[in-house]
């Protein structure tokens, strides 16, 4: 996915060729020497490997490897270190009825909710002096964008009938269609329709995506409910539920902390949330005094001092996934920490949640997503008949 570590302005490393001109000028230029020198040259180092064992981390069951978690059991699990392709999905791949796929664009112009901005290309922010946690963005300005929308509707979906369905992030999701068609199949989930939704460009603090995906506010669910889902009904042909029960939410990374972000501030439209390296962190931008620290403050405060919503929940985060990307130095992008904290905090309040973390896995590791994908979705549906005829 895209994530902050492709906009750093901290340094920009250039081809050999470039830098060696760059020095003859400044050898044969002395006022180009003094007025433009070059930008100081730093290695980003890789995330360092963290053990799911760290004083401090939630107590875990460590799986053997290539195992996962019964889909009905709450609680955290490590698994790993090595990843395959779902022996059903490879079994049934012949054989299994495959869902239709439509999909369709969303222009900006026709927004009323995100009329779009962007970010100048290589420019990131600077951070606040009066407060660490904030990042001042001056190369923010209004911008149109296109999204693809891509809608799966299994084979085993009734012409008429109301159907429960997924809202996904940065789609198109092919993970996610392949997963419904074999769990659908076998009757582990109920006949589903998928929504996987384009973002509207950009990463983080000042682009489109950032300000949809990482905002702690109900804007984007609204944006969901009232300019995407009639569009999917309408042009695919199918009728979704208002049944909160029969709504889910997912995503990685930025996309994850947005699948939360709905049921969170919407519980009665999404009961069911699933997250690949929650970016649980300290991104959200504009700032918002009523929430300084985005998504830190889910397990900073917000979830630990609210009462319990009918949320279920499953997330995944890997050893070597994102740590500290940006220059706020802030101690609140850690994402291993915040997902091991939100672990921690939702335990402490009762919730029914799933945490798995994957050893030998960076951000929204595809071979962890690819299995561990089935057995995610079976987690959250539990409880759901096996049935398009819920209301």
């Amino acid at each position: 996915m895209r994530m902050l570590h492709n906009v750093v302005m901290t340094s920009i490393v250039r081809p050999l060729s470039i830098c060696v001109l760059v020095s003859l000028m400044m050898v044969f230029s002395p006022v180009f020497a003094q007025t433009t020198p070059p930008p100081p040259h730093t290695e980003r180092q890789a995330p360092p490997t963290r053990d799911p064992h760290t004083p401090g981390y939630v107590a875990a069951k460590e799986l053997p490897d290539g195992s996962l978690p019964p889909p009905n059991a709450d609680g955290n699990f490590i698994i790993g270190p090595t990843y395959s392709v779902p022996a059903d999905q490879v079994l049934h791949a012949s054989t299994i009825l495959k869902g239709d796929v439509i999909e369709f664009t969303m222009s900006s112009a026709d927004s009323k909710i995100y009329p779009g901005i962007a970010r100048d290309a290589n420019t990131f922010g600077t951070v606040d002096p009066a407060d660490p946690a904030k990042l001042i963005v001056t190369t923010s300005h209004p911008a149109p964008y296109m999204r693809k929308v891509a809608v799966y509707v299994p084979k085993q979906y009734v012409a008429g009938s109301v159907a429960p369905f997924i809202v996904g992030a940065d789609g198109p999701d092919g993970l996610l269609f392949a997963a419904l068609d074999t769990a659908i199949a076998q009757h582990k989930v109920p006949p589903m329709i998928a929504i996987s939704i384009g973002n509207g460009s950009g990463d983080a603090q000042g682009s489109e995506r950032g300000l949809e995906y990482d905002t702690m506010s109900g804007v984007y669910a609204e944006f969901v409910e009232k300019e995407v889902l009639p569009l999917v009904e309408a042009k695919a042909h199918v009728k979704l539920t208002h049944d909160p029960d029969g709504r889910a939410t997912m995503g990685g990374s930025s996309g994850g902390s947005c699948a939360l972000i709905m049921a969170w501030y919407h519980p009665e439209l999404y009961h069911r949330v699933l997250t690949y390296s929650g970016t649980f962190i300290n991104q959200q931008w504009p700032s918002n005094p009523q929430t300084p620290h985005g998504a830190w403050g889910f397990h900073e405060h917000l979830i630990p001092e609210s009462p319990v919503k009918p949320i279920r929940i499953w997330m995944e985060v890997g050893d070597r996934d994102l740590f500290n990307p940006n220059v706020m130095g802030d101690n609140m992008h850690d994402w291993v920490l915040a997902n091991e904290q939100m672990a921690k905090v939702l335990a402490a309040r009762g919730y029914h949640y799933q945490f798995v973390f994957a050893r030998n896995a960076g951000h929204v590791d595809h071979a962890v997503k690819q299995q561990t994908l089935p057995e995610a979705l079976e987690y959250l549906w539990q409880g759901y008949p096996d049935s398009t005829t819920k209301k």
